[in-house]
């Protein structure tokens, strides 16, 4: 199989629909089981032979500065583009032209969390000799995506094709797409991938409906994913690490007479009194739970205290 070794991977978006959640972290920083978001698009693209990444930044950039400050993940280079400006999908790739190879490459949501296989995605891309292939699926968010014999033929009935699928935010791209996104503008790159269809491009597109796809856009979203992770003993093949999902992390102070249940992850730094009851509730690190404390279906933002009893709260 062809190899594709660079990939871009959007990170600037804003998480509005999980404020206020994100007030205090980027979307694609949010933990998952005390992993950062991103990490698993990181590993999942890493699992496939990716050896260089870029990330476009906007809300919160110095926190992703702190996270790979050193320019590199699990030994690959990575390169932060900030964008004082959002310039979305299209205009963050026209952004990051300078920073690619003049090779294909693969752009992937940061705040997607999926193991569905990527390798029939990359097959597809060069066997059809597409321009851009996207992965679509029936996501149950939407369906504007019509694909026929392996070609999307349109985009949200821009051309009369009723659509069946929805963008699962994974794709490949042929270095021509720069010449077609303006610079230094804020658009999408779903309207220049419809016109293109009409201009006889080859956008191609591959159905994958294998494994898992989170796409978190609510706090109930949120523990949900902590949910099926924790009962159905959920991991991608890619997380390597044994340790994973981390409940209770090495530095987190729990008083003995504290009771856990349900799905649960306490972060870095935490300190949970005595005869807390913690019930299927995550603590962001350094949250601070006073004793006798009652959590249900509760999210504690990073170095925040929780007293008293609280149900269906993100404090």
């Amino acid at each position: 199989m062809p190899l594709i070794t660079q990939a871009f991977v959007l990170g600037a978006g804003l998480g509005t629909r999980l404020r206020p959640l994100t007030d205090d972290l980027p979307k694609p920083l949010i933990p998952i089981f005390q992993n950062p978001l991103i990490t698993f698009a990181l590993d999942h693209l890493s699992g496939l032979g990716v050896e260089s990444f870029v990330i476009n930044t906007h809300h919160l950039a110095t926190q992703f500065e702190s996270l790979f400050g050193r320019g590199t993940y699990a030994g690959h280079p990575l390169r932060l583009v900030h964008e004082p400006d959002l310039l979305g999908t299209g205009g963050g790739i026209k952004n990051v032209e300078g920073l690619l190879r003049p090779e294909p490459f693969i752009v992937y949501s940061g705040d997607l969390l999926t193991n569905f296989a990527l390798e029939p995605l990359v097959e597809e891309h060069f066997r059809k000799g597409n321009d851009v292939t996207l992965a679509l699926r029936k996501t149950g968010l939407a369906a504007g995506m019509a694909l026929q014999n392996g070609r999307v033929v349109d985009i949200e009935n821009k051309y009369g094709h009723a659509g069946e699928y929805d963008f699962a935010n994974v794709s490949v791209w042929n270095p021509d797409i720069f010449r077609r996104i303006p610079a230094a503008q804020n658009i999408s790159f779903i309207p220049i991938l419809a016109e293109w269809i009409g201009r006889g491009g080859k956008i191609g597109g591959v159905v994958l409906g294998d494994g898992k796809w989170f796409n978190i856009g609510s706090r109930a979203e949120y523990l949900e994913v902590h949910r099926i992770i924790e009962e159905e003993r959920w991991k991608p093949d890619y997380v390597s690490s044994a340790e994973w999902p981390v409940h209770v992390a090495a530095d987190a102070v729990v008083d003995p007479s504290v009771c856990l249940s349900g799905f649960y992850s306490l972060g870095a730094g935490c300190r949970v009194g005595a005869a807390a009851i913690l019930e299927n509730t995550i603590l962001w690190p350094g949250a601070q739970i006073a004793s006798r404390c009652h959590l249900r279906n509760c999210i504690v933002r990073s170095h925040q205290k929780a007293e008293g009893e609280h149900s269906d709260t993100d404090i």
